[in-house]
């Protein structure tokens, strides 16, 4: 006689969004991993994507890819609206199989493999465009900071939060041009001023962990990795802000297509992510956040975090992995 277990859904969703999810992110890590240092961007992020789709299409999920590696035209696989997994549970996933190419390219701190998975419906369609975003950890009053309002506001009012100087808040800001004007507003305000060459998930991340020392993170970067770090806070706390920015025609039109409607909205964290959602990254590269992939003996070890907003469950992982079955 046969009996049929019935699992409910929202163990169905831990079961395979926590334990599942973070194989994936270490494939990818450890795939992107044996290009570190070597100068090929491109190659170091296409072995992540192949060992992150290999892993999903291993998964009991009907997927759908709300974020990923572009559109069908421009990526082979892992593009906007491609459907993976074996079939099951529906899901909606954002993904970067290697968050800071550059970073892995050079062998610098804070390369990611980053993937988020959601009830259907719950992650916004971001574009390939760019996003203006503001982030800090959790604990304070909502709406203490404002996308629309002066760096400077800003600073003062996280300084009064925390009882603490202006002087003594550190902003995380990506170095790049475009910020010029803005560093300059943050250190007139009395902050200071932490630069980053890639890498702005883990960036908005950092705002929530106080052995960082980063209390606001604040500028423009890629509105999918806006969509990744917000899947983050809504499991671990904390505010975030974000507005897409459209520098041509082309852009705005992608946007159309994913059904973007008002140009100039504003989005706060539900609206970036709403519903349950489950996040998990594994370092590529050391970082602040993660150790990064290594290699001890016949092994690779891989250090990974899975969040989960339903239960504010964070799961710290350390793995080993044998080198002939990586």
């Amino acid at each position: 006689m046969s009996v049929t277990i019935s699992v409910p859904q929202q163990q169905l969703l831990e079961r395979i969004l926590t334990l599942e999810i973070v194989r994936v992110t270490e494939r990818a890590a450890v795939s992107a991993a044996r290009l570190r240092g070597h100068g090929r961007e491109k190659a170091a992020d296409q072995a992540a994507v192949d060992a992150m789709r290999r892993e999903l299409n291993k998964l009991p999920i009907v997927g759908t890819v709300v974020i990923g590696e572009g559109e069908r035209d421009e990526a082979p696989m892992l593009f906007i609206g491609e459907k993976v997994g074996q079939g099951g549970l529906a899901v909606d996933i954002a993904l970067d199989p290697l968050e800071g190419t550059t970073l892995t390219a050079k062998a610098m701190a804070n390369a990611l493999a980053v993937m988020a998975m959601a009830e259907p419906g719950t992650m916004l369609n971001a574009p390939d465009t760019y996003m203006d975003k503001i982030a800090i950890g959790p604990g304070y009053a909502e709406g203490l900071i404002d996308i629309d309002a002066e760096p400077g506001d800003n600073i003062n009012a996280l300084a009064r939060a925390k009882g603490v100087k202006p002087s003594e808040i550190t902003c995380c800001v990506m170095d790049r041009p475009r910020h010029e004007t803005l560093v300059a507003k943050l250190r007139k305000a009395g902050a200071a001023v932490k630069l980053i060459t890639d890498g702005d998930v883990a960036g908005i991340i950092e705002t929530t962990d106080p052995s960082t020392g980063v209390d606001l993170y604040i500028g423009s970067g890629g509105a999918p990795e806006g969509v990744l770090a917000a899947a983050a806070l809504r499991c671990i706390g904390g505010q975030m802000q974000g507005r897409l920015v459209f520098r041509n025609d082309d852009e705005r039109a992608r946007a159309a297509k994913w059904g973007v409607t008002d140009l100039n909205r504003k989005y706060g964290l539900l609206e970036l992510v709403s519903g349950d959602v489950v996040f998990s990254a594994t370092g590529v590269t050391d970082g602040s956040m993660l150790r990064g992939v290594h290699r001890e003996g016949g092994f690779y070890t891989t250090e990974s975090v899975v969040m989960r907003s339903a239960t504010g469950t964070v799961r710290w992982i350390k793995a080993r992995h044998r080198i002939k079955d990586a």
